[in-house]
Formats: structure tokens, sequence, C-alpha cells
């Protein structure tokens, strides 16, 4: 499998944005490892506090709520892309339903574009 040896800067600055203006409208979607997901991505430290309310609520995985309330280490340029509200695109259809959370490290990702696809169910 082939990935970028250097993360593209564009896609860097990209998620750098998202994560200083703790915006969560930015659509992207991106090929990685020869998976299509698309969606919104959010800052880190939303992104952690999403996850964290979603297993807290969760009888089995409440425990694993404490692991996503730490704090994101912030030295140097964003590494990792957060997609909320996402889904992985197979075929005509999006995966889940529902969408969900996302975490893409941007060094593997092979190909990207502005905006998110729509999907159909029928």
């Amino acid at each position: 499998m082939c990935f970028m040896s250097k993360p593209d800067e564009l896609l860097v600055a990209v998620a750098a944005l998202v994560e200083s203006g703790q915006s969560n409208q930015m659509s992207l979607t991106v090929v990685t490892g020869g998976t299509v997901i698309t969606g919104r991505l959010a800052p880190e430290a939303v992104w952690r506090q999403r996850v964290s309310e979603v297993l807290t609520d969760s009888v089995s995985l409440g425990e694993f709520s404490a692991i996503f309330d730490t704090p994101a280490k912030k030295d140097g340029p964003p590494t990792h892309l957060h997609f909320h509200v996402a889904r992985i695109l197979q075929g005509t259809v999006g995966i889940p339903e529902t969408g969900g959370m996302y975490r893409v490290a941007i060094e593997d990702i092979n190909a990207w574009t502005m905006g998110d696809f729509s999907y159909s169910d029928h």
C-alpha cells in the first residue's frame, strides 16, 4: 500500500484551521487505505468530548470515557483529522446511516477533496 511519505501541507493547513477555529462545519472527503470517508471535521477537543459522551452513556463501555477526557497534545501541527457525522462510502451506501466518529492519520491519506459526498440508499 502506498501512503504519503510526508503529510500534505494543504491538508495539514486545513486541519490547523479547524483546530484554531473550534469549528465543526468543514466538510471533507478522504481516501485512506482504499476506503473513502466523508463527513465534517471537528477540532480534536470537540471530537474527544463527543466520543467521551457517547462512551459515558454506554453501559458496557463507560469505563473508556475517561481516556477521551484527557486534553489533546498541542505540540506541533495536527497529525490527525477528526471526523464527526462521517460515513464510510461503500458503493452507493454510507455506513453508518447516522454518521460516525473517525480519527484518521493525515500521513495515511492518499487523496482528499473539499466537501462531502452524498450517497443514496436506493
